[in-house]
């Protein structure tokens, strides 16, 4: 089974950017419909290229290796 994540990503200062999920919806069309709605809410409307959809399929592992933390300085 897939949902669907409504993403807006939008660069706030250079190489700084904001990432705000919107919802996770059944279906492609629930969340262009989701879309439609938030396109019109203050700071989105401004910044309407910033949406994004994204397929994810249940039950799966997404992120599949480590990291490494990077130090500041």
């Amino acid at each position: 089974m897939f949902v669907y994540l409504l993403l807006h990503i939008h660069e706030v200062n250079p190489g700084e950017e904001d990432e705000k999920l919107i919802g996770i919806y059944t279906s492609q069309e629930k969340a262009n419909e989701a879309r439609n709605r938030a396109i019109t809410w203050p700071g989105f409307r401004d910044t309407p290229d910033g949406f994004l959809i994204e397929k994810y399929r249940l039950d799966e592992d997404h992120w599949t290796e480590g990291y490494f933390a990077s130090q500041p300085g």
